[in-house]
């Protein structure tokens, strides 16, 4: 079918590439960037121009490519193939393999726990996978082949966050839905990650007070694995694979928690979504907007996301302390598809689909807060079939930070 596909001529590289990937090596055209938020009269420039690649006329090209029969090379062209990563790299000083780690961009930018054959070797001890089994496929933009890992390379990028054994399973099933945490955009995504079920208490995750913030080990090294998971595996090269025009601090730990479901009034986040309450799974978000945080009944929320416009219009995920559920159980809302459905026909939107709007219970009830965020629901993945028949795998003495003292006769504190 004859085309002419054209793309502004600031993503030449990216779809050139693609084809070079993919093995279909279209015949693109490049009018000017950028085309939003310019005049009527420069985009009649740019499309009686030329094209700045080229600098042949744009409209000329357009008519070549669909009125010239293909060439045998493009309807035979071989997609490329990278060559395969070292397994090891040569020996040198610390110092020196953490200078290497950083200029090569394998890092979030913060130190990182080197990835040597012991450490790799004692965290395979958390799974009962053979470690040259294929866990998954990603990239962080569509335009490169997926670069396959395997749970040995898995295993690196968990030593690496920091974690233990303990936190593998949940890292694996990370991996293993080959979705990035960073895709590459010219917007700047963030994403979310919420542990339900068992697991949560076996590797002592944080799901009350503090939930969201930097205090627990579990959340901070898993939601950080995601991070170096989509950085070494999606490829993340700035300019050249990842665009994000400012990006977000987000993704550093990628917002990653657990739901706390023994405080909470309804059935736990992936019972709704049909997996069983014995099930652990990791269900993952992604959207643009995070507000700061808001109090009130069903109609402030209401209010607050008339104001969000994210990018899968309509899409709304609640983070609701303990309270804040308890709130609106008492408003009428039993279900949070109740909520959710009256959320939609108050917004009326094009397309009606409540199930977009989803409710997350996270935090210490200290106070009746809620974030709101565009965030999309997107997948959740199991995590028990990544843990060791015998259990989970924890050191002699787990490594824990000081835990929040459940709030009794009026007292808070740390332990």
């Amino acid at each position: 079918m004859p085309s002419a596909p054209i793309a502004t001529s600031r993503f030449a590289d990216y779809v050139q590439r693609d084809g070079r990937s993919h093995g279909m090596n279209l015949r693109w055209s490049f009018p000017p960037y950028p085309v939003g938020w310019v005049s009527r009269e420069t985009l009649h420039g740019y499309v009686e121009g030329n094209d700045p690649i080229s600098g042949a006329p744009l409209m000329d090209e357009v008519i070549f490519a669909l009125t010239q029969p293909l060439t045998e090379a493009e309807k035979n062209y071989k997609p490329e193939k990278r060559p395969e990563r070292p397994r090891l790299l040569e020996p040198a000083t610390e110092a020196d393999l953490h200078r290497l780690f950083l200029e090569k961009g394998w890092t979030d930018g913060l130190p990182i726990v080197l990835p040597t054959e012991e450490r790799v070797a004692e965290m395979l001890t958390g799974t009962d996978r053979d470690p040259q089994e294929f866990v998954g496929m990603m990239s962080v933009t569509t335009h490169e082949e997926r670069l396959q890992y395997t749970v040995e390379r898995v295993a690196a990028i968990a030593v690496m966050a920091g974690a233990r054994p303990e936190h593998f399973p949940v890292i694996l099933a990370l991996g293993s839905s080959g979705r990035p945490s960073m895709p590459s955009s010219t917007t700047s995504f963030a994403s979310m990650m919420v542990v339900n079920g068992p697991i949560r208490n076996e590797i002592g995750m944080n799901y009350g007070l503090g939930a969201l913030s930097p205090i627990n080990y579990a959340n901070s090294v898993i939601g950080r694995a995601w991070t170096l998971m989509s950085i070494n595996f999606g490829d993340v090269r700035p300019g050249a694979t990842f665009t994000a025009s400012t990006g977000t601090t987000i993704n550093y730990n990628n917002m990653c928690c657990a739901e706390n479901e023994e405080n909470s009034v309804w059935e736990p986040f992936h019972v709704r979504k049909g997996f069983k309450a014995g099930e652990s799974t990791v269900s993952l978000f992604r959207g643009w907007t995070v507000l700061g945080f808001n109090t009130g009944p069903a109609q402030r929320m209401l209010e607050v996301v008339k104001n969000i416009s994210g990018p899968f219009g309509g899409a709304f995920t609640f983070v609701i302390d303990p309270l804040v559920a308890k709130g609106l159980k008492q408003e009428g809302y039993d279900d949070p598809m109740k909520f959710s459905e009256w959320l939609v026909n108050e917004l009326n939107p094009r397309f009606k689909r409540p199930e977009m709007n989803n409710l997350i219970v996270v935090g210490g009830e200290m106070n009746p807060m809620w974030v709101v965020t565009d965030f999309f629901y997107f997948q959740s993945v199991v995590i028990d079939p990544w843990i060791p028949k015998a259990g989970v795998k924890k050191d002699a003495r787990p490594l824990r930070m000081p835990e929040a003292v459940v709030c009794k006769d009026g007292s808070c504190g740390l332990s």
